[in-house]
């Protein structure tokens, strides 16, 4: 039982024995004694004045008193004006070590059969290039987030939405054609996803250079700069026939609808080695190419039912002013969707797969009015769950170079991004002796989880909703607000236990009483039993950074006490024991915490 209730309980008996009233649970506010004053939870008396009808110090004295006497968790008490503040007994913290030791998962709610269903989509990227760094933050915090929410007792579903259609897919498409002579990842020695980047950024490179040069005949002419730039760009022959071919896409073309195949398989099979890489997974992926037809058919279902109108040009459009917003496009004239369209196909898929409760998009920034729209557009065509929709939007990440564009080719890629990190990963590492003794395949090892463990820790740190700059060299830093430093503690508390296994000392289940305990040792014992609430917490938030910066202090706690105390040199044989359980436990806590953000740590370093 939590040291809260078991509190809460022996208030509310005791303002019943003092004052003769009933008090509902929730009357009762505990909070954590500000670390100015002594103590280890904090009594606010303010709502009890009424029933004392004495003054906060006078009422907080006779609880205090109540609760010494008949209380055995509370060991003493002190009154700062209208609060209490309760020292917990060590056997009562020692009781708490048990009841977490014997929890392998502690803090994590396991989901049943009647729990909600909550679908995550994540990742969404298109089959022109390969994975940069803005995809690195979507599918980190997607993988994390779908962590938190399955430890919080929910069913998860992982789905990603793939752009597979499209003219910028035409665009790498027909500058392959083109440029390609044939050229297969096996030939060039290319992941599939980076050989398909390369003609989308060749595509853009010819249709500038041609666009220049129409430009100097326009200009010579007699057009203005603008003029000549706009005429130019319509009449690119280049982007005329990128154009046709989605055309002929749309149409079924065989040939054309054969390469699309042929090249989109070679970026799959380039996604999937970097999504390993990285530690993410989906359970269901939806395509473009399958959702836009089932959207197009689920606006002209709402066009008929009267929910929405056509213009004449024939394009349809939804009516939002009621709901304080403007016009939006659903279909163009030409029968052609739009990005709305897709989402509300991909949205009917989803339902007809799965029995959602909940659906989570996790989508930058940028899309934020998008996503209102689409809440409001689903509720109106049925959805059950489209009106409590959640849009998880996060902020744009950039280097601190400054911005990426994908068509100059000046992103960052994010197989390139993860072999750098792994790279200073083993760099840093060998120069601080952490790979002392180690074989080959250790040292590589320790390097990926080190590597992408402070790539994946510095992007999830970070409140989602802020725009960040990712700084690979502070990432890597063994000290600090960092991935690597929370995984050498983790690894030092394995070296102690494996020491202390060596040595032939067992840790009982149980951990005896008896022990006075050190202020440190059961502020420690309360920060790990906070694991529990800080999962809670983030999972009601969204938010991975919750996780990711208690474990950073939990961490930075043990190491003052690892400083401070003697554990495997302790002369008491009693306190030794309960030394490396409560070492044991922060280490377990640390693994827990770290896996929900996706990190690995090492048993070694």
């Amino acid at each position: 039982m939590k040291i809260e209730d078991k509190l809460v309980a022996s208030v509310i008996n005791g303002l019943k024995a003092l004052y003769g009233q009933e008090v509902p649970e929730k009357m009762v506010q505990l909070q954590k004694t500000k670390k100015e004053f002594e103590g280890h939870l904090t009594l606010v008396v303010f709502p009890f004045l009424k029933m004392s009808r004495k003054g906060p110090e006078q009422t907080a004295q006779e609880i205090g008193e109540y609760l010494k006497a008949n209380e055995p968790a509370v060991a003493a008490f002190n009154v700062i004006k209208g609060f209490l503040n309760l020292t917990i007994a060590s056997a009562t913290w020692i009781e708490l070590l048990n009841e977490i030791q014997a929890d392998e998962q502690y803090g994590l709610v396991q989901a049943t059969e009647t729990s909600p269903l909550v679908m995550i989509e994540y990742s969404s990227p298109n089959t022109n290039k390969p994975l940069h760094l803005g995809h690195v933050r979507n599918n980190l915090l997607g993988n994390a987030l779908a962590n938190i929410v399955a430890a919080n007792g929910n069913k998860v579903v992982k789905t990603n939405i793939v752009n597979d259609r499209g003219i910028h897919i035409c665009k790498s498409m027909l500058a392959w054609k083109k440029y390609g002579n044939g050229e297969t990842p096996e030939t060039s020695g290319k992941k599939g996803d980076h050989l398909v980047g390369d003609y989308y950024v060749s595509f853009d490179k010819h249709y500038k250079a041609e666009v220049k040069e129409l430009m100097a005949q326009f200009t010579a002419q007699g057009m203005n700069d603008e003029e000549a730039k706009a005429k130019a760009e319509a009449e690119s022959p280049l982007m005329q026939e990128a154009r046709e071919m989605l055309v002929k896409w749309e149409a079924g073309d065989p040939e054309v609808r054969g390469l699309w195949e042929m090249m989109n398989n070679w970026v799959y099979a380039g996604f999937d080695e970097t999504y390993k890489m990285m530690g993410v997974g989906f359970d269901k992926i939806y395509y473009e190419s399958n959702t836009y037809l089932e959207g197009k058919e689920k606006v002209m279902e709402g066009l008929e039912k009267g929910f929405f109108f056509k213009k004449e040009d024939g394009s349809v459009w939804a009516d939002l002013t009621a709901e304080g917003l403007d016009h939006k496009l659903l279909l163009r004239g030409d029968g052609t969707s739009v990005y709305m369209t897709q989402d509300i196909g991909t949205a009917k898929l989803r339902f007809a797969d799965y029995p959602i409760d909940k659906m989570i998009y996790v989508v930058g920034n940028e899309q934020n009015y998008h996503f209102q729209v689409l809440s409001i557009l689903l509720d109106k065509l049925g959805f059950e769950w489209g009106k409590s929709l959640v849009h998880f939007s996060y902020g744009m990440v950039e280097l601190p170079e400054g911005k990426m564009k994908s068509r100059e080719g000046t992103v960052v890629d994010a197989d390139d991004l993860m072999e750098e990190m792994i790279a200073t990963a083993k760099e840093t590492s060998q120069e601080l002796g952490k790979l002392d003794g180690l074989t080959q395949e250790e040292a590589d090892d320790i390097a990926r989880i080190v590597g992408l463990g402070a790539l994946k820790y510095f992007i999830l740190k970070v409140d989602a909703r802020k725009n960040m700059t990712f700084n690979p060299k502070e990432s890597i830093d063994f000290n600090g607000n960092t991935g690597p430093f929370i995984q050498y503690t983790y690894a030092r508390i394995q070296s102690v236990l494996r020491k202390a296994a060596e040595s032939g000392i067992v840790v009982p289940e149980q951990i005896p009483a008896g022990i006075e305990l050190s202020e440190k040792e059961e502020g420690l014992i309360q920060m790990v039993a906070d694991f529990a609430a800080v999962v809670k917490q983030a999972g009601e938030d969204y938010s991975p950074s919750i996780i990711a910066n208690y474990t950073y202090d939990l961490v930075k706690e043990y190491n003052q006490f690892y400083h401070d105390f003697s554990i495997l040199r302790e002369e008491n044989e009693a306190v030794k024991v309960f030394r490396i359980a409560l070492s044991a436990n922060v280490a377990k806590v640390v693994r827990l915490g770290m896996g929900l953000l996706g990190i690995e740590v090492p048993a070694r370093m």
